[in-house]
């Protein structure tokens, strides 16, 4: 999901990827529910703090936290009671005047574009921590069974500590945001070529380089589900 709002203290962005977790249906209600609740704050509280000039980014952090916790609760509790474990990835991001905000959970991602790719988000997975411990490489790791167990995820996690990153805006670059699937079998260069602050002058290049990238890498057999949104910093 994605929205940008003008506000008198010019535009606010704010988008977010959830790639949920235990079978189809209830994946994707899992990742649902994130959604609706982080554009429910956003739509609620968010505007309303920027207008008034009450927007404070420890209570950002206090908020977001609070979203996710109690979308854990809920998530966990439901799946007691149905007998069935369901969950989702966070990946969110917020631009709001010279600064980003981003709340992450699992192992979808964040980028920022400039004249090189650089993730921002840290994939919380067995293989990334095996990765930083030393006792994996990098190559091993994409073929590792274990590739895809996560850490922590939203609502099969009896706790769950949320990244939370806070930077300065780079103008005349672009932030992505992308679920596991989409990022497998394509390299940094594809994604520069295709989505970097070059290749993208308008809203149009943007959806085409985001079609072509999904179409490359379905094309290169991948199986997984495949989300991607991008915001370009004017």
């Amino acid at each position: 999901a994605m929205k940008i709002v003008d506000t008198k203290e010019g535009k606010v962005a704010f988008a977010i990827v959830c790639d949920g977790m235990g079978g189809l249906a209830k994946g994707e209600l899992a990742s649902k529910e994130v959604i609706l609740a982080f554009c429910k704050w956003f739509d609620d509280v968010l505007i309303g703090e920027v207008e008034s000039g009450t927007f404070d980014e420890s209570k950002l952090v206090q908020q977001w936290n609070d979203i996710i916790q109690t979308q854990n609760k809920r998530l966990g509790e439901y799946g007691n009671n149905n007998n069935l474990q369901l969950g989702t990835t966070v990946s969110a991001l917020l631009l709001y005047k010279d600064n980003y905000y981003i709340v992450h959970v699992g192992d979808s991602r964040i980028y920022h574009m400039s004249d090189k790719v650089t993730q921002l988000t840290k994939d919380q997975t067995f293989v990334a921590r095996e990765i930083a411990a030393g006792r994996m490489t990098e190559e091993q790791a994409k073929t590792d069974p274990r590739r895809s167990v996560l850490l922590q995820c939203v609502g099969a996690s009896p706790v769950v500590e949320p990244e939370f990153i806070k930077a300065p805006v780079i103008k005349d670059s672009v932030y992505l945001l992308c679920s596991d699937g989409f990022r497998h079998h394509i390299s940094d260069q594809e994604m520069i070529v295709k989505l970097g602050p070059d290749a993208v002058k308008d809203e149009e290049e943007m959806k085409y380089g985001c079609i072509y990238l999904t179409e490359l890498v379905k094309n290169r057999k991948e199986s997984d589900n495949i989300t991607v949104a991008v915001i370009k910093a004017m």
